[in-house]
């Protein structure tokens, strides 16, 4: 990972320490700083529900910027961690969240340095 690279990434976007965390082999963006993020950039996200059943669902989000343009998904399937990735069973609201969080940190370069969003598995929540 590139640290400076890094840190000019949270300067660009002011983000504060309460915006991120270090864990295990990764470090972590909040909610928080994933809503900074967004709203500094003015991406533009659609979502398509690939799938939405009671237990599982797919999100692709499809974010633009300008001419930038890219596509990733994000998905939920309750259940403990042998069965599943998610313990909630608000699971089309985790499966975009889980997209919208991607599609951010992969447009902005967040994503190349091994930055990865709190809501991507209930293993990156913090504490």
């Amino acid at each position: 990972m590139d640290s400076n690279k890094l840190r000019e990434l949270y300067n660009k976007y002011k983000l504060d320490p309460a915006d991120f965390f270090k864990h295990q082999h990764y470090t972590i963006i909040t909610r928080q700083g994933i809503e900074k993020i967004l709203g500094q950039e003015q991406l533009n996200i659609k979502y398509d529900v690939i799938r939405c059943e009671p237990d599982y669902a797919v999100f692709k989000a499809i974010v633009t910027k300008g001419d930038a343009y890219l596509e990733t998904f994000g998905s939920a399937k309750h259940g403990d961690f042998k069965n599943g990735n998610t313990q909630s069973w608000y699971i089309a609201e985790m499966a975009e969240k889980r997209a919208m969080s991607r599609a951010v940190l992969k447009m902005t370069g967040f994503y190349q340095l091994g930055v990865f969003g709190e809501d991507e598995s209930e293993s990156f929540k913090n504490g």
